[in-house]
């Protein structure tokens, strides 16, 4: 997979280019030449890392299936170190930004710094950082569409009424950011546990949503 040549497809709005390096991914999981295992994202979706290559990454989210289930210790609005261009292949997102104010005298919300370790553990560190949030405008993508988020935006992503949706995910990490989280103010720091996937069980996934991507929407 060609990460500049997907960059250079989501510059376009190239969202059947997209799609179709999608599809030989997952064909290339379900059919046995590539081995790979989903991860359990605790935010409520399974994720299949096709690439990673330095700061850049590609993943296929696939949200709606038994092996999908939202944490519901982890804190929704969150933003990321890198930044995001997201392709819906099937399905529905709803994102919707929101806007934070460090000078409140009235704080809502602890922000948390996310340090993500290579063996699947994310911890979730308090900082001094006191903001309050108020919710921004919502943006709904439905198959073929595509939305951008730039590193440090903070948002929260929902998929309606649990229907099932797949988007194919670009991110290119930039230097000194790191994720970040809200959480209550009392919220002591945590640690969570990303668990995998066997091969079996990601072969299922892959296949579940070719099936979908492949079907007309209803």
């Amino acid at each position: 997979m060609d990460y500049p040549a997907l960059e250079r497809a989501a510059r376009r709005h190239a969202t059947a280019e997209l799609t179709r390096h999608a599809v030989s991914e997952l064909d290339r999981i379900v059919t046995g030449h590539r081995a790979l295992h989903a991860v359990r994202h605790p935010l409520g979706f399974v994720c299949l890392p096709v690439l990673r290559d330095g700061d850049d990454g590609v993943c296929v989210h696939v949200f709606g299936t038994p092996e999908a289930e939202h944490d519901g210790s982890v804190p929704q609005v969150h933003c990321h170190s890198w930044d995001l261009t997201s392709t819906v292949l099937y399905g529905q997102l709803d994102n919707r930004r929101v806007h934070i104010d460090d000078d409140s005298g009235d704080p809502t919300h602890r922000v948390f710094e996310v340090h993500s370790d290579p063996s699947g553990v994310d911890e979730l560190r308090p900082t001094e950082r006191l903001v309050r949030c108020r919710p921004g405008a919502r943006q709904t993508s439905t198959r073929g569409q595509s939305y951008a988020l730039p590193a440090g935006a903070f948002h929260t992503s929902v998929v309606p009424d649990g229907r099932p949706t797949a988007t194919l995910v670009l991110g290119r990490t930039l230097p000194g950011r790191v994720d970040l989280s809200l959480g209550s103010l009392s919220a002591p720091g945590h640690r969570m546990v990303r668990r995998t996937c066997d091969v079996t069980q990601t072969a299922r996934i892959a296949r579940a949503a070719l099936r979908r991507i492949h079907e007309p929407e209803p």
